[in-house]
């Protein structure tokens, strides 16, 4: 709690000692960008996991997809996908919502060859999420079980701006109307299919800039209003 309240460069630099040394300590080396940068000005990495479930103590990982945010626009060509080979046979209740079978994880590759080119990708730069406890909680598992230290990053929650936003304007929040294509066409979004890790982190991206354009419209877009409290 303590080290929540000092901020993600204090957790930084805790985490940065007590990892071992390779991907982790190379990520948690870099710093991040100040908290009054303006987003228009800074490179973000809009990111999504499915899982097996929402306990990353005993859930696992399924699939990873990411893509950038630079110049104020979504970066197509910095698109990256990859399904994540599991050990344990995937659960049916899973496998129908994310449509990954135990034949597709087979063909995947672990966690360990795909977790250090994720914290390349996202090395200094703030991370994109709907409903951040699922990313955060998953890849600092991972990191932790990895590399001993946990993962910290700057998060931007779309959905936690989302829910500002009905507060701020007196409405109702009715079950379901936070989830990530229900928000969407809010802002006169296309609809994408769900539950593939890219196109949701591709849907996020986009639902992020679309929030903070028009939040800020010709002002600077301070980060710091949007990093998660979580």
């Amino acid at each position: 709690m303590f080290a929540r309240f000092l901020g993600k460069e204090y957790q930084r630099k805790q985490a940065l000692s007590r990892a071992a040394p390779g991907p982790l300590a190379d990520y948690l080396a870099t710093p991040f960008p100040d908290k009054h940068s303006d987003c228009r000005d800074i490179r973000m990495v809009a990111i999504d996991l499915e899982t097996t479930g929402l306990d990353p103590n005993k859930d696992d990982i399924l699939s990873i997809g990411l893509v950038e945010i630079d110049g104020w626009g979504v970066k197509l060509g910095t698109s990256w996908h990859r399904i994540v080979r599991v050990e344990k046979a995937i659960p049916g209740e899973s496998a129908v919502i994310h449509q990954i079978t135990d034949d597709q994880s087979a063909a995947g590759a672990p966690i360990e060859e795909l977790l250090p080119e994720v914290l390349g990708r996202v090395a200094g730069k703030p991370i994109v999420v709907h409903y951040s406890p699922i990313e955060q909680n998953f890849l600092s598992a991972a990191c932790k079980k990895l590399y001993g230290a946990p993962f910290v990053v700057p998060i931007i929650d779309t959905l936690e701006i989302g829910q500002r936003v009905f507060e701020r304007r007196n409405h109702l929040i009715q079950p379901g109307d936070l989830r990530l294509f229900n928000l969407r066409p809010r802002y006169n979004l296309p609809q994408y299919k769900a539950h593939n890790a890219l196109s949701d982190a591709l849907a996020t991206a986009e639902l992020f800039l679309a929030m903070a354009d028009n939040l800020y419209p010709e002002a600077p877009c301070p980060l710091g209003e949007f990093l998660s409290k979580r």
